[in-house]
């Protein structure tokens, strides 16, 4: 059974980037163009991982972090919020909402992966 993430990023040209940039981690990718696609998603299959954008329409990173925390699948599943917001004005919202973490957009592909494989290593241990 493979590592699975749900990627969730409305900009279809980031988000194929940061699929490119996942490849790396050899874990299914399933892709989401918005919080409310995110959470539809989330809600039809289970996800070792969600990776999140802060800034969507239909429903914001904040929003999506609160929903996937209230379903009872998602309690223990990392969710990572990425932003182009100063992490450190948005950090504390996006912890108390339910991230794991929240990593600064741009993001370089090896950091991406980096910050992936040690959620995966965790799930493995």
């Amino acid at each position: 059974m493979s590592f699975r993430i749900l990627l969730v990023e409305d900009n279809p040209r980031t988000r194929a980037q940061l699929v490119q940039a996942l490849r790396t981690v050899n874990a299914e990718i399933t892709e989401a163009v918005d919080g409310l696609d995110g959470l539809s998603q989330a809600k039809q299959g289970q996800f070792d991982l969600v990776l999140l954008d802060h800034k969507m329409p239909v429903m914001d990173g904040l929003s999506l972090l609160r929903n996937l925390r209230e379903l009872v699948d998602y309690e223990d599943t990392p969710l990572l919020l990425m932003t182009t917001q100063e992490i450190n004005q948005i950090e504390p919202q996006a912890l108390k909402s339910g991230a794991n973490d929240c990593l600064a957009k741009p993001i370089a592909d090896d950091a991406l992966a980096e910050a992936v494989k040690g959620f995966m290593m965790r799930d493995v241990a």
